[in-house]
């Protein structure tokens, strides 16, 4: 085994049931999402298993569930195996799961900030003024381009997740305006995204403002492993407060992330949480640079006890 590297989901990943065969098959992962209920004040674990759709999308509900389900499958193989790894990093919301697994951020600390920093993100925008939209087969200088030439309001790349894959945010007004002009230019897709808000471009900057105050309060150590950021896909070098600040209104270099790691010589990556998202983009990263990775999916019950088999068989 080369290096590895653990990496975590972000909002969109959430489902009505999430976690609830870990929570009730493995001791360790019910421990953690307990302490999260605890540390919130609320019953999070009910909106995850079995919460109505719309409860578990808010925002503010959204965070703290996926965080809480990543770490609870993280602290479970923990528990299961030796696991060592190299370095960690994650999705926009997943940044923070990667914190926690890095020991630089106590998990309670964490799920409370993931709900303000939700809450903050919801509330800075009025609903329906801002939007997103992922642009499917089109390069990230063509997708630029487009949205240069949109004249007034703001238009912003949010995600560069993938070769092919891009995600646009701004107003509402100029996102079909941007979904236009990528198709001119060669789109396979472009379509309109069901989120509350336009993540990631310059008009949250006063949530980001609001989640610096939140930061004051927290203790965030060096990393104990790499931590990629999401900002710069560069190693954070001290607690990068700043990085989290800055991460709620600008871009998510997903794709430029896992480029660096696979040209450090990373070849195994274990997706921790709800989904397979990652997976996937890791998979389009790797084979645009013919790079040989194994890629592993740990969301439940199931892939826990197969993955610990394979690690303990010393397949991994």
């Amino acid at each position: 085994m080369g290096k590895v590297a653990l990496v975590f989901p972000g909002q969109g990943a959430q489902y009505v049931g999430m976690a609830k065969d870990i929570y009730e098959n493995n001791q360790v992962a019910k421990c953690v999402i307990d302490n999260a209920c605890n540390a919130l004040d609320m019953d999070l674990k009910t909106i995850m298993f079995e919460g109505s759709n719309e409860e578990l999308s808010k925002t503010e509900n959204t965070q703290p569930a996926i965080l809480t389900h990543s770490i609870a499958v993280l602290e479970a193989i923990k528990n299961e195996v030796d696991l060592n790894y190299d370095a960690c990093l994650g999705l926009s919301l997943g940044e923070y799961s990667a914190l926690v697994a890095a020991d630089a951020m106590e998990f309670e600390d964490a799920v409370s900030l993931v709900k303000k920093r939700g809450r903050f993100m919801q509330d800075t925008v009025p609903v329906g003024e801002g939007a997103m939209a992922a642009v499917l087969g089109l390069d990230r200088d063509l997708v630029n381009e487009a949205i240069d030439s949109i004249n007034d309001g703001i238009i912003e790349v949010a995600n560069y997740n993938s070769p092919g894959q891009i995600v646009i945010s701004g107003e509402a007004s100029k996102i079909d305006e941007a979904i236009a002009k990528c198709k001119e230019k060669g789109a396979k897709r472009a379509v309109k995204l069901n989120v509350s808000g336009p993540f990631h471009s310059s008009m949250l900057e006063g949530a980001g403002i609001k989640l610096s105050k939140e930061l004051e309060r927290v203790n965030i150590n060096k990393p104990k492993v790499h931590v990629v950021s999401n900002v710069n896909a560069n190693y954070y070098e001290n607690s990068g407060k700043d990085l989290l600040v800055k991460q709620v209104s600008s871009s998510v270099l997903w794709e430029d992330s896992i480029e660096k790691l696979l040209n450090e010589g990373y070849d195994t990556f274990i997706e921790v949480g709800p989904g397979n998202t990652l997976k996937g983009f890791i998979k389009k990263i790797s084979s645009k640079k013919s790079a040989s990775v194994n890629i592993y999916n740990i969301d439940g019950i199931d892939s826990l006890n197969e993955f610990a088999r394979t690690y303990r068989d010393g397949e991994i």
